[in-house]
């Protein structure tokens, strides 16, 4: 930190012996020593706050930041099965619709939604419509 050589050191300590004289000498190293401790251990105990709550937001930043990726995810995924979902749906809208088309279709729709599904929407279709006379 500070480029003190060997000479400017003796040079401090000259000072300071001609200025307490050699009986408060010792005494006043003690006491400079221990507020240099003191403040060696205040500006480390700051070093290390400031690198903890640095640490901490870091954590935060991380957390956040995986939180919306899966967010996006869940969405993106969300959103590709509802596709899915809707082709057989509009297959089986067109199907009723316009019964000239083949049962291949319904026979598909009926593959990939399942009886339970197709009967919801058979109910739902009036007499007429599933004869395929209008």
């Amino acid at each position: 930190m500070f480029d003190v050589g060997f000479w400017e050191i003796c040079i401090v300590l000259l000072v300071a012996l001609l200025v307490f004289g050699p009986d408060k000498l010792p005494q006043v190293a003690r006491t400079t020593g221990m507020w240099v401790g003191k403040a060696r251990r205040m500006v480390s105990g700051v070093q290390q706050e400031i690198e903890r709550e640095l640490r901490i937001q870091e954590m935060r930043d991380a957390i956040k930041q995986q939180e919306q990726h899966s967010l996006h995810q869940f969405l993106e995924e969300t959103k590709t099965n509802l596709t899915e979902l809707k082709q057989p749906l509009t297959e089986l809208k067109q199907s009723l619709i316009s019964p000239s088309t083949t049962t291949a279709t319904v026979s598909n729709a009926s593959s990939v939604l399942g009886q339970s599904q197709l009967s919801a929407v058979n109910a739902s279709v009036p007499v007429a419509d599933r004869s395929g006379k209008d």
